[in-house]
């Protein structure tokens, strides 16, 4: 019972390792593009279990005790809220860290280069239409992929 909380590590590592496993993975996800985030589908579940997996000892070494798992977890936590906090607070950190919408088609012609750098399928394009209620890509005035990896269709005036 004395085992479970004791740390196999002083706790200052646990801390560390979490924030460069943060970090990391953050970039690491960041880099990975909008899609990643927007389109969650049964593969990008598997990816987020194993990546989980794949950190794992990474963030705990050799530690099987209680108390280090809380402490990674409140370490997480923390930073997770710190990042939203800074970004909440600087433009320069929101479009470091959570990137700027990019235009996909504009006045009813489609970027087909965008469209390809982004991820972003012709079928998940026009998926986005039908929800806007547009049928024909003549009718669309701006395409934007979100921050969010949403896409987000603006109609030209007359069509509304």
């Amino acid at each position: 019972m004395s085992d479970l909380f004791a740390l196999a590590m002083p706790w200052w590592e646990f801390v560390l390792r979490a924030v460069i496993v943060y970090v990391v993975v953050l970039l690491m996800v960041r880099v990975a593009g909008k899609r990643t985030l927007g389109q969650f589908t049964p593969f990008d579940m598997l990816l987020l279990v194993l990546l989980g997996n794949a950190v794992q000892n990474a963030l705990l070494g050799q530690d099987t005790s209680l108390g280090g798992g809380l402490l990674l977890a409140a370490t997480l936590i923390a930073l997770n809220y710190f990042v939203g906090w800074i970004t909440t607070r600087s433009p320069v950190a929101e479009r470091v860290i959570e990137g700027e919408p990019v235009v996909l088609a504009r006045h009813g012609h489609v970027l087909q280069k965008v469209l390809r750098r982004e991820l972003v399928s012709k079928a998940d394009f026009a998926k986005a239409m039908r929800d806007a209620g547009c049928d024909e890509v003549d009718e669309v005035d701006l395409a934007l992929l979100e921050t969010n990896g949403h896409i987000t269709i603006i109609l030209k005036k007359a069509q509304r």
